[in-house]
């Protein structure tokens, strides 16, 4: 038998945490919730909370390193997304759209763009737009789909 999928949650800015534990007790994957600091977690043998220090990029490192063939890791950060593909791991953002090898050259061009937009309006801009019920389903069907594909 392989060794078990194991979802690693970069968790400071993740809405989705508590569809997470969900998808993964179904699926008997284990669960590492990142941070720096400290969230609630379901009481579970599969769920494990990681706390880092407060270092810039602490989460993001510790996620980067422990990625692999056998890991999902749930990001919002390009950056981090980019590194754990690298890695060999799948990768979702917090709406379900998946990050790739074939995607991820694009996103993070796109983000360097956007952050030197914003640098020349002297902070005036938005994020991104508000975390809607579709944005929810679509991350549900996407870690439910990624975990039957590694589950096989």
């Amino acid at each position: 038998m392989s060794d078990p999928v194991t979802i690693l949650v970069d968790a400071d800015a993740c809405p989705v945490k508590e569809e997470i534990y969900r998808v993964a007790q179904r699926h008997r994957a284990h669960v590492r919730v990142v941070s720096n600091s400290p969230f609630r977690i379901p009481v579970s043998d599969r769920v494990k909370r990681v706390l880092v220090d407060d270092d810039f990029d602490a989460a993001d490192n510790w996620i980067a390193e422990n990625a692999g063939q056998r890991s999902v890791v749930i990001t919002g950060d390009i950056l981090l997304a980019e590194r754990c593909i690298a890695a060999g791991a799948q990768v979702l953002a917090h709406n379900g759209k998946p990050f790739d090898a074939a995607s991820i050259g694009s996103a993070v061009a796109v983000r360097a763009i956007m952050e030197d937009l914003r640098a020349g309006m002297d902070g005036i801009g938005g994020g991104p737009p508000p975390f809607s019920k579709a944005d929810r389903s679509r991350f549900l069907q996407s870690l439910d789909s990624v975990l039957v594909k590694l589950g096989r």
